[in-house]
């Protein structure tokens, strides 16, 4: 009797250490100490064995930033274990929705998006984010309170450097306008599809407008260019320059390829080089047409440091941890449209201005551009050391 009531409460007590560690695996683990909020996990993590997957969709590999930052963007993404798919739109609007959609489809828990249409994009990111992927927004606003930020660069502060330095090399503090007339300035803008366009616009905007007003300059043509392309940008500078007799002091272009685009123009009329005129990205062409004395300024922006901070934040994400370092905006302060609705957290970084003698010092020394690349077609007795 009791042997048997020893053998059952033995048995009584195994079953019950049992059904403890059953509820202990059943039970969830505690979330992450993050010292914050913490951003939403996605919603159903990878089965065992499998990576997590995250999209990259690029408007284009057209614009030459754009496929180095692929490159960037995947390496440090596997570095972290994920799975990475990419997808580039050729700036289609609806393929590059069509691309998102189908990255949703597969599974992905984040996205990275370099959007041709900020307000285009939204249709599709509405819907990934609904299903519980995270978006982030690269370098190119999407104008969604739903995205989980939005990273990219000071785009006004691009727009102010862009416009003085040209003002600058125009020497326009001493400009005679009794003697010359007031200095007649082209403005090239970016795609109109693009917010930054419009942030850099405002930047200009703040340093020529006040010349303008005081009669300082005039504006002889004021264009947007479609799509970035400097094709674009070579037909239109050619039609400004009939229209305007070639009388054209300087010209504010608001990246590298439509600025090259418009000294192919300007070179045909024996004016590179002798009208200023901005770029932006310090791509390696337009370093080199820096270099040459053609393209006068570009704007650094070392995409070096965005793309490290785009992969932490999804990774952040994916992992349920706070996201540090992101600040609140207004869509309408951000699109300067007080139609817009919402909020989107964001993060810009610095850039800097580059011209023919600092080039070496911010795009060289530092590895962002190739010696060779920068001095291409440069006699050798014409270069500076190599670094």
């Amino acid at each position: 009797m009791h042997k048997k009531l020893h053998r059952a409460l033995s048995l009584l007590v195994v079953l019950a250490v049992i059904a403890s560690i059953a509820m202990a695996c059943a039970a969830p683990a505690a979330a992450p100490a993050t010292g914050g909020e913490a951003a939403p996990a996605a919603e159903q993590a990878a089965p065992a064995g499998e990576k997590i997957k995250v999209g990259l969709s690029f408007s284009d590999f057209a614009t030459e930033r754009w496929k180095n930052e692929e490159v960037i963007l995947r390496g440090l993404l596997e570095e972290k274990g994920y799975e990475v798919l990419s997808q580039e739109a050729n700036q289609d609007v609806k393929l590059q929705n069509d691309q998102i959609d189908n990255m949703v489809s597969q599974g992905v828990k984040a996205l990275i998006i370099v959007a041709q249409d900020g307000d285009a994009a939204v249709t599709a990111v509405d819907k990934a984010a609904d299903a519980g992927v995270a978006v982030v927004a690269y370098d190119r606003l999407i104008k969604s309170p739903k995205i989980a930020g939005y990273i990219s660069f000071n785009n006004v502060e691009v727009g102010r450097q862009q416009a003085d330095g040209v003002m600058t090399a125009l020497d326009i503090a001493n400009w005679d306008v009794a003697a010359n007339g007031p200095a007649r300035v082209v403005k090239l803008g970016g795609s109109p599809t693009d917010n930054n366009a419009i942030l850099f616009r405002q930047g200009q905007d703040e340093i020529v407008d006040p010349l303008v007003e005081a009669g300082t300059v005039e504006i002889v043509a004021d264009q947007w260019v479609e799509n970035w392309d400097p094709a674009n940008a070579l037909k239109l500078m050619e039609n400004i320059l009939t229209g305007a007799n070639n009388d054209v002091d300087a010209v504010v272009a608001s990246n590298d390829g439509t600025a090259l685009g418009a000294l192919q123009a300007l070179s045909a009329q024996g004016l590179a080089g002798v009208v200023p005129i901005s770029g932006q990205d310090a791509t390696a062409d337009g370093c080199n047409s820096i270099v040459k004395g053609e393209l006068t300024v570009s704007i650094l922006k070392d995409i070096r440091n965005l793309a490290p901070i785009a992969v932490d934040m999804v990774d952040s994400i994916v992992n349920g941890q706070a996201v540090e370092g992101m600040e609140e905006y207004s869509l309408a302060e951000l699109t300067l449209n007080d139609a817009l609705q919402g909020n989107v957290k964001a993060l810009f970084l610095p850039v800097e201005q580059v011209n023919k003698d600092n080039v070496v010092a911010l795009c060289v020394d530092n590895g962002f551009q190739a010696y060779d690349d920068v001095f291409r077609d440069i006699p050798e007795d014409q270069r500076p050391p190599k670094p």
